[in-house]
């Protein structure tokens, strides 16, 4: 496999990581809990909580993300994802959550 290709299916490796991530925080945006920092809060109840810790992991480990704590190094490496998937007014996870047992996301 050419370098080319190699890049190509990472790069697509990783839109896939940030729109599985977004998808996850989507479902579970519920009535979210902004605080005064203007981040919103959104509780990702188990097994989802599981993998979106490890999306977050394997995201910190690939953009080099570091901080003084694992939360802070997660956080980090969400705000990245969020950016690679386009996160922004007029994103899917900024639109009102969907319905309790929706799972389409």
């Amino acid at each position: 496999m050419i370098a080319s290709e190699r890049f190509e299916r990472a790069a697509v490796l990783g839109v896939a990581v940030a729109e599985e991530t977004r998808r996850l925080l989507r479902l579970h945006l519920r009535p979210a809990e902004v605080g005064g920092d203007g981040r919103v809060v959104v509780d990702v109840p188990y097994p989802d909580a599981a993998v979106v810790a490890a999306l977050l992991d394997v995201a910190a480990e690939c953009f080099g993300e570091r901080g003084g704590s694992v939360e802070e190094t997660r956080q980090a490496a969400l705000e990245t994802l969020l950016q690679l998937a386009g996160f922004d007014a007029d994103s899917q996870l900024a639109r009102v959550a969907p319905e309790p047992g929706d799972r389409r996301g």
